[in-house]
């Protein structure tokens, strides 16, 4: 389960991503807490608005981003984000703590996280292939979810108590200390031990990445599916905020929901570190999951069912989005990764600019409850799209010892379409098909 932590490298990147995100989860709990009870009264369609400007970035500038990560050092490019990452947390901290913060200026910051974010996801994403070697990367991007989930477990607890007992000024200012651990973590890597990686050159080649995708049939319906996910299940912000405010809770009531959440996003991390290698029904079964339980959970009368219904929901979550990732990272030709995984984040982050003004409008007129439900019917449709794409290609059979149950096959090859690129090694070693009248006059 833990074979990529043999590694120097991967072991460093894990202990500065584990710090740092738990600082950015603080952050998270503090900006939604500020927008939703002191820059607002209750307005979770202002909540939306945040959380949309945060992730439009990253769907609008998926071309430049993922270039980007393809043609850039990478420890280097991360280093540059997240020291922007930082600044940005150290203004938004002054700003609150001098009370000169407005809801305008707050959707200006939110806007800034989300150009920033759209360069570092990307480069973060593909990063994790550069530390450890193909074999491993299935195995790495469970960790690194785990690693994620384990800050998600953290950091909203930790922050929602803060909140309460120093304010949400130095929950930013405690941030930007936490991304100098990553910092200090990409400057200890031993750059000799990373895995040598194919370089884009050309920027002509952007449109590569989109190509790729469309001759793809599997990454497509993948893609489908997160983004319904994305769009309208994934909006905890939202949901967990306005579900504490209806049972009576404070900062520290939402930030105790989040951490039950990521209860149960590690558990599925650390389940998908377990499995060999990321499969479609996971991602299939995952979402329907997600589906139920959600929808379960809008009916809990106590906020303690709630919460507890909220471990299987994070477990669902993370067990989809863990599969997807590695399945994507794990079947994507090496020289296009990145902006593969560019066009991923860009459809999971920039999946929220649609669903989550929806969202939080659905929960400030109807209420949290509706809300929950409209997020669970989008996913449950992600799984019958899922179901639906298996049947159609074939995969879908009876199963060989059981009377009335099916299997799906995931033994069949994938098609892959890959870019060619021009070189004078490809010019001087590839054959010159003749027409046939000019074969005969040669002969």
């Amino acid at each position: 389960m833990f074979r990529s932590l043999s590694l120097f490298n991967f072991r460093v990147w894990v202990i500065g991503s584990l710090v740092s995100n738990i600082g950015g989860w603080m952050q998270s709990t503090a900006q939604d807490w500020v927008v939703l009870t002191q820059l607002t009264d209750h307005d979770a369609t202002a909540m939306g608005i945040t959380m949309a400007l945060q992730f439009g970035p990253p769907l609008l500038l998926v071309g430049v981003t993922g270039w980007v990560a393809d043609r850039f050092d990478r420890r280097r490019l991360l280093m540059l984000t997240q020291s922007t990452l930082m600044l940005l947390a150290i203004a938004v901290g002054v700003l609150l703590l001098t009370g000169v913060m407005t809801l305008p200026l707050m959707w200006l910051f939110a806007l800034g996280f989300g150009v920033a974010n759209a360069f570092d996801a990307p480069a973060r994403q593909a990063f994790v292939s550069d530390v450890v070697s193909r074999d491993n990367a299935s195995n790495a991007v469970a960790l690194n979810a785990a690693s994620f989930n384990m800050a998600r477990l953290i950091g909203p607890a930790i922050g929602g108590i803060l909140i309460v007992l120093i304010g949400t000024g130095w929950m930013f200012l405690a941030n930007a200390a936490t991304f100098l651990a990553m910092l200090i973590a990409l400057s200890l890597m031993r750059v000799d031990e990373l895995v040598p990686r194919v370089r884009s050159t050309e920027a002509s080649r952007l449109a590569d990445g989109f190509r790729y995708v469309a001759g793809r049939p599997d990454l497509v319906v993948i893609f489908v599916m997160v983004f319904l996910l994305g769009a309208f299940g994934m909006n905890f912000p939202i949901f967990a905020s306005t579900m504490a405010l209806e049972f009576g809770q404070n900062a520290d009531g939402y930030g105790l929901l989040s951490s039950t959440l990521a209860i149960g996003s590690l558990i599925g991390a650390l389940m998908s570190a377990r499995r060999d290698r990321a499969r479609m029904r996971v991602i299939i079964y995952a979402a329907g999951g997600f589906g139920v339980i959600s929808l379960l959970s809008s009916f809990m009368p106590l906020y303690a069912l709630y919460a507890i219904t909220l471990v299987f929901v994070g477990f669902c979550t993370v067990t989809m989005m863990t599969t997807a990732n590695g399945y994507v990272q794990t079947t994507t030709d090496p020289g296009l990764r990145g902006r593969v995984l560019a066009l991923y984040m860009a459809v999971l982050m920039g999946a929220t600019p649609v669903g989550a003004p929806i969202i939080g409008w659905v929960a400030t007129e109807f209420g949290p409850r509706t809300a929950i439900r409209v997020g669970s019917g989008a996913v449950l449709l992600a799984c019958a799209i899922g179901i639906a794409w298996v049947a159609a290609s074939g995969r879908l059979h009876r199963h060989q010892t059981r009377r009335f149950a099916l299997t799906i096959d995931e033994t069949r090859p994938v098609s892959v379409i890959a870019p060619e690129e021009f070189s004078d090694e490809v010019a001087e070693t590839t054959p010159i098909p003749l027409p046939a009248r000019e074969s005969r006059r040669a002969s």
